[in-house]
């Protein structure tokens, strides 16, 4: 399979990247406790009452699938294969029925307006190319369908936060994946030409500080 966003194989493109596929993998795995109670109160409002199909974009580990009912169906678009079992663990404990599929985000494969939902968290920040991305979730959604995301973002000038975003913009990329802490988010939705946006940011308190600036949100196509 050949990915669209660099034109070379799924597999080369892993291949390049596998030890940070798998450390992240780890990383996330270790801390999705300590990272879902920092953020679950949130988590819990934006994704209440979700619908029976929902289709999550960098799904990783499956941290999200405590917010799904019994019984739904979610369709993962997760490009790095080392997330593949553990989200298909946690998808078996929530009762969750999963269709993974190895894809990025900027090209799902999923056909026009066919989805009522999509959801994401601390997604955008590691995606190749925000703009393609949301313009492919308007794209797949049908009229009246909603984009509900919660995602770190870049922190305002002068703050402390905003120091540390830029000292550790390099490592912090290399290490997970390409994120970048120092991207406005909150306007590049409220650019993709939804019908409505409401976003709500907000601070977390947590050690790793270009983290702490965050949006939570719906968009409705």
């Amino acid at each position: 399979m050949t990915d669209i966003v660099t034109g070379r194989p799924f597999e080369m493109e892993f291949e390049r990247h596998a030890l940070r596929g798998r450390f992240n993998a780890a990383f996330f795995t270790a801390m999705g406790p300590y990272i879902e109670w920092t953020l679950r109160r949130r988590k819990q409002r934006i994704f209440a009452n979700l619908p029976r199909e929902v289709v999550e974009i960098g799904p990783g580990v499956g941290a999200n699938l405590r917010y799904l009912s019994p019984g739904t169906t979610l369709v993962a678009i997760e490009p790095n294969p080392s997330m593949h079992g553990p989200l298909k663990e946690a998808a078996r404990r929530h009762g969750v029925d999963l269709d993974l599929r190895t894809r990025r985000a900027e090209a799902t494969g999923l056909a026009d307006d066919s989805v009522d939902c999509v959801i994401s968290s601390l997604v955008l920040c590691s995606v190749q190319d925000p703009a393609a991305v949301l313009a492919e979730v308007r794209r797949v959604l049908h009229p009246g369908g909603t984009f509900r995301f919660l995602e770190h973002v870049v922190a305002p000038e002068g703050t402390l936060a905003r120091q540390a975003q830029r000292m550790l913009r390099r490592p912090w990329a290399w290490t997970f994946e390409g994120c970048s802490c120092e991207r406005d988010l909150a306007q590049a939705i409220r650019d993709a030409g939804f019908e409505n946006v409401w976003i709500e940011p907000y601070r977390v308190h947590s050690p790793f500080v270009p983290f702490n600036t965050q949006i939570v949100g719906m968009a409705w196509a």
